[in-house]
């Protein structure tokens, strides 16, 4: 989570700060309304501030700032049409623990779920699954206060055009107050994880990607090793292990030992290739449970991270480059390199519109230098039109940005419309969207 001290925002990774002028808590969205009223006749910016877990300057302002957790209530359920309403600033965290509780559930989601779920649609976190997209497609309708503090309904029904755009908006389309999303009935996942080599799983790929409902693995820079993620669907009963494999396995080794090897490999950086042998390359292991709690991870080790979206086919091809590339340049990596993978959707600025995507995510431990290695990470994604993750580290402004997305101009007119007066600019959206 984020933390606000002596007036200085910082988030959770810790690289980006802020010095808002004021911070707001609204409890209501009448009241939300009011303070962006107030500051579009101030003249003045305001940016919503939901968990502060993207690694770019998205929520900072040097204006007004709101803090969403006020707004966090289930607003109506509709098992009709297999929908909930909830209020913007709920984290996908608790937002999980109530579906589950209503027997219902999101049919993909990330492995982290400290976000609010009006942040993770507004930069378009995604999950892993072949058939699948990422969570802002599962999106269908939306209540958004605009640039001038007036509160626009949204849904394929009501203004479908900026509907159609504010589903990702990365925080230059108003502040969102309620999501309406589409559930499914809760699931359970077997979920399988084990290692295998390199080589062999690009070689085979399709087979993995193709073969399971949710597919993802891990590659350890400067070894030949990969840790895979199988997660399918079954009405298996759940079947975990026992709390203390279950808390070694996932708490102990994925983070407070994983963590002692990070701390080692930054104050001795020569030693990295040889402690990445430390992580596993061998074993397997197998549980059942509930979907949600499949799809989310612990994660206490801190780093900063850049992802990519690019198409799926050169998937195989750019991750080779990159391995290649950390043993040509020297890069001393100490974290995983994560790949996933999404069907298309159709949203303006979705890091998967219009084409089945591969993501590759790579990251550093907080503390190291991270900018050559993700620079030279970014030029081998910019040969395959690679879209970078809004709420990650890149290096992309908007004219870079523009040719990326086939429907960019679709996004600016909404942007106008909703925000004419740039009430909800900051030097990112100044950045990345251009003014």
């Amino acid at each position: 989570m984020s933390s606000i001290r002596r007036g200085v925002w910082t988030n959770w990774a810790g690289n980006q700060t802020a010095r808002p002028t004021a911070v707001h808590r609204p409890n209501s969205e009448d009241e939300l309304s009011t303070i962006v009223a107030w500051a579009a006749q101030n003249r003045t910016t305001v940016k919503a501030l939901g968990s502060g877990h993207s690694f770019t300057s998205t929520s900072a302002t040097t204006g007004e700032m709101i803090r969403m957790d006020g707004l966090s209530r289930l607003i109506a359920v509709d098992r009709q049409r297999s929908t909930v309403t909830v209020e913007a600033g709920i984290t996908i965290a608790d937002l999980n623990v109530l579906l589950n509780g209503l027997g219902l559930a999101l049919p993909n989601l990330g492995d982290i779920a400290y976000q609010t779920i009006s942040g993770a649609i507004a930069t378009s976190t995604h999950g892993t699954g072949r058939n699948l997209t990422g969570i802002a497609a599962q999106v269908v309708g939306l209540r958004v206060v605009a640039g001038d503090g007036s509160v626009l309904d949204l849904s394929p029904d009501h203004h479908p055009t900026l509907f159609h755009a504010a589903r990702v908006g990365v925080g230059a389309l108003g502040i969102v107050s309620q999501v309406t999303l589409r559930v499914v009935p809760s699931f359970r996942l077997k979920a399988v994880e084990g290692a295998q080599r390199l080589d062999d799983l690009i070689e085979q790929l399709d087979h993995h990607v193709d073969g399971n409902d949710h597919f993802e693995f891990f590659w350890i820079p400067h070894t030949k090793w990969a840790l895979t993620k199988r997660n399918n669907r079954t009405d298996d009963p759940v079947s975990i292990p026992s709390r203390f494999k279950h808390w070694y396995a996932k708490t102990f080794m994925e983070n407070y030992a994983f963590g002692a090897v990070c701390r080692l490999g930054r104050a001795r950086p020569s030693l990295i290739p040889r402690l990445a042998t430390a992580l596993p390359s061998t074993g397997q292991s197998t549980i059942v449970d509930e979907s949600h709690r499949i799809f989310a991870s612990q994660r206490i080790v801190k780093f900063v991270e850049m992802e990519y979206a690019i198409p799926r086919e050169a998937c195989g091809e750019a991750l080779q480059r990159v391995r290649r590339m950390i043993d040509d340049r020297g890069h001393l990596v100490s974290f995983p390199v994560e790949v996933r993978f999404t069907a298309p959707d159709d949203i303006p600025l979705s890091t998967a519109s219009g084409r089945p995507s591969a993501y590759i995510a790579v990251h550093m431990y907080k503390g190291m230098p991270f900018e050559p290695y993700f620079r030279d990470v970014a030029d081998i994604m910019a040969d395959y039109d690679g879209r970078p993750h809004w709420g990650k580290m890149h290096f992309l402004d908007d004219q870079k940005l523009s040719r990326l997305y086939p429907q960019w101009d679709a996004f600016q007119q909404a942007r106008q419309r909703i925000d004419p007066m740039r009430t909800f600019a900051n030097a990112y959206t100044s950045k990345v969207l251009g003014d």
